[in-house]
């Protein structure tokens, strides 16, 4: 279903604590900016492994022990456990999710942790190495090419903007594919043609002769090919000397009609966005005024210069986590 602005809904699934349920096990509610704006623009599945299990609200902690060279999920204050309860969970309920677009998953939990979470040893000691939580582990391990973030990392500007501009792009080609049209596939590609480039140039190019589909491949295989690649093309953040070269492709659509100063302004802020000095929506504003009062029919398609919802777009930065690669 589309937003009513063009765009798909994307079906996310979201760790329940996270602005839908006081289910931690302090019994506290987790605040996300970030998902009170999506709320409007996805669809939520929102799961609490710890208490889906049968943990109450509030409840005993949980964490992640290594116990004769296994991780267990323990319970450590009554010496409980749950690492089959938990596994047995998270087979049965990620085996029954169907056309997902991204997680969102809360950070350094025992059961939902992407990525940092604490592991002990038997004797109560944090270890210097890090794991993911049981729950997170599934995800991963079951949803390749899929997007898979926290609520921490989504403070971060260019972290959530490329969380947001995958999710929204594997909405759009999870429509596609459920229609099965190889014209919609035609379409799709043409207009995230820019924003491949960006992100993987010989992805991008292996995706071109996908479609194209010389061996004259049956329609489900075309489609699922390209998504295997798209997976894979969106899988991290392009570098700024991607964009860069994007930025300066487009700017060549306007080259007849654009002023030297209005050229040496763009050049600057190109120049100050590949030093990390201002962020990518810097310069594609100044794209997008020149579109706004001359016609490019090809630009304007682009899914490039907007990838997600407006009102999803928000200067705010935690800067806690780096992120766009400069240089």
């Amino acid at each position: 279903m589309e937003n009513g602005n063009g765009f798909q809904r994307p079906n996310i699934v979201i760790s329940r604590c996270i602005e839908f349920e006081a289910c931690r096990w302090n019994a506290q509610i987790i605040s996300s900016d970030e998902v009170k704006k999506m709320k409007s623009h996805a669809d939520f599945i929102a799961v609490c492994p710890e208490s889906d299990i049968g943990l109450g609200i509030p409840r005993k902690p949980v964490r992640i022990v290594r116990i004769a060279g296994q991780n267990r999920l323990v319970q450590h204050e009554t010496g409980i456990d749950l690492t089959g309860k938990m596994t047995g969970f998270t087979d049965s309920f990620l085996g029954g999710l169907e056309r997902i677009d991204g997680f969102i998953l809360k950070s350094v939990s025992p059961s939902c942790g992407n990525r940092d979470v604490k592991l002990y040893g038997e004797n109560g000691i944090a270890l210097p190495e890090k794991c993911r939580g049981f729950f997170a582990e599934g995800v991963i391990s079951r949803f390749s090419g899929i997007p898979v973030e926290n609520e921490g990392r989504l403070t971060n500007m260019s972290i959530r903007e490329h969380f947001l501009s995958s999710i929204f792009a594997l909405a759009r080609f999870r429509n596609a594919s459920s229609i099965g049209s190889m014209d919609l596939l035609v379409k799709f590609h043409s207009e995230y043609k820019l924003l491949l480039m960006a992100y993987n140039q010989s992805a991008m190019r292996e995706m071109g002769r996908c479609v194209a589909n010389h061996e004259g491949l049956e329609t489900g295989e075309v489609f699922s090919r390209y998504r295997i690649l798209l997976g894979r093309a969106l899988a991290r953040q392009p570098r700024a000397g991607s964009h860069i070269n994007v930025l300066t492709h487009a700017m060549g659509y306007f080259s007849k009609s654009l002023a030297r100063a209005e050229k040496r302004h763009f050049l600057s802020v190109l120049d100050r966005f590949g030093r990390g000095m201002v962020p990518l929506s810097a310069c594609t504003s100044v794209i997008n005024s020149w579109m706004a009062r001359q016609e490019t029919e090809y630009l304007e398609q682009q899914a490039y210069f907007r990838p997600f919802p407006e009102d999803l777009v928000s200067l705010s930065d935690s800067g806690a986590v780096k992120s766009i690669r400069h240089g």
